[in-house]
């Protein structure tokens, strides 16, 4: 099982489909396509994998032939983002790059305009509206950041450390999941809309080639939400700790925060400020190992709840069921057993 595998909040899929909505369209096919189920719709604390959330993404843009999923009042063509990839292949360095990237989007775009403010102490992505324009909702920015920073990552190898983020619009249901995406020096119904990038990235080489391009194209852009997800934080430092040992020996949190080098008080007050505890997050990892062994199709239900850490099917369903709000057999792939 790959335990680097995130899975991403079914909040951001009900944004997706209400983008779709919206344009008057029936989201069936494109939910259908990805393997989303009625069934973890339907809950709240449903959770969908990295790859499903990406074939959503992919079956949108199509289905619409706009890869802004309209909201804007110029659609991307489908093959934009394939288009904006090679325009900025060829950049030299990371400054090169994501101005490229950037003035790509202003070509397609006409409603969200992105311009890359760089200073001696920081690059900041600040964004502003056409001037008649409405504020738009959060999933709008983040489309277009995850497609702008995504790339640029992408092309210069690493993870561009996020120190800011301030938006105009309201604080959407899934905060938590966007300060995942973004950092934790997240705001919402600011005077200006920016992200803040550490600088260092703006020097270093391009060091993609089109061979590696094809491989990429295969699970971009959606993949961006999980590989470039905050590395930061402690919640992150503690994932890592975690991940690195097999779920029977996990420490408790007092061992784990002396590992850290950290009191174990501290910890707990630091989780809570990111709005994690340490439970939740050996929650969230045995939730999303078993989500990714459950949509392979390998294995029993039973063979996975041994594997993530339940001496009992029958535990593991309960508390499958408090992570998610849906049954393992909800992530089953049609052709697997349930049992």
């Amino acid at each position: 099982m790959d335990k680097e595998k995130g899975t991403i909040a079914v909040s951001l899929v009900e944004e997706a489909i209400r983008c779709v909505e919206r344009c008057g369209v029936d989201p069936s096919p494109m939910l259908e396509l990805a393997g989303i189920s009625s069934q973890l719709l339907a809950s709240p604390q449903a959770r969908v994998s990295s790859t499903q959330y990406g074939a959503l993404w992919n079956a949108i843009g199509r289905g619409l032939d706009d890869e802004f999923f309209g909201q804007d009042s110029h659609p991307m063509r489908s093959g934009s983002f394939i288009a904006m990839c090679q325009a900025a292949l060829t950049a030299r360095d990371g400054a090169q790059a994501i101005a490229r990237a950037t003035g790509f989007m202003r070509l397609v775009l006409d409603d969200i305009v992105a311009h890359v403010d760089i200073s001696s102490e920081c690059v900041r992505l600040v964004y502003r509206l056409r001037e008649g324009v409405d504020e738009k909702p959060m999933f709008a920015y983040a489309t277009h950041f995850i497609l702008v920073y995504g790339l640029v990552c992408w092309l210069v190898g690493r993870r561009i450390p996020v120190r800011a983020a301030r938006f105009g619009c309201a604080e959407p249901a899934a905060g938590h999941e966007y300060r995942s995406m973004f950092c934790d020096d997240l705001r919402f119904e600011q005077g200006q809309s920016y992200v803040e990038l550490e600088p260092t990235f703006l020097a270093l080489p391009v060091v993609q080639t089109p061979k590696s391009l094809k491989t990429f194209l295969r699970n971009a852009p959606a993949s961006f939400i999980v590989k470039y997800r905050n590395p930061d934080s402690l919640a992150a430092r503690v994932r890592r700790a975690l991940r690195a040992r097999p779920i029977p020996d996990w420490p408790a949190a007092d061992v784990l925060a002396e590992e850290l080098r950290i009191a174990e008080a501290t910890m707990r007050r630091k989780l809570k400020r990111e709005g994690e505890t340490y439970q939740s997050i050996k929650d969230a990892l045995r939730r999303d190992i078993a989500i990714a062994a459950l949509q392979s199709g390998e294995g029993t239900i039973a063979d996975i709840a041994v594997a993530v850490g339940f001496a009992e099917p029958s535990a593991f369903h309960r508390a499958f069921r408090k992570w998610t709000g849906a049954r393992p057999t909800d992530y089953r792939p049609a052709s697997a057993g349930a049992t």
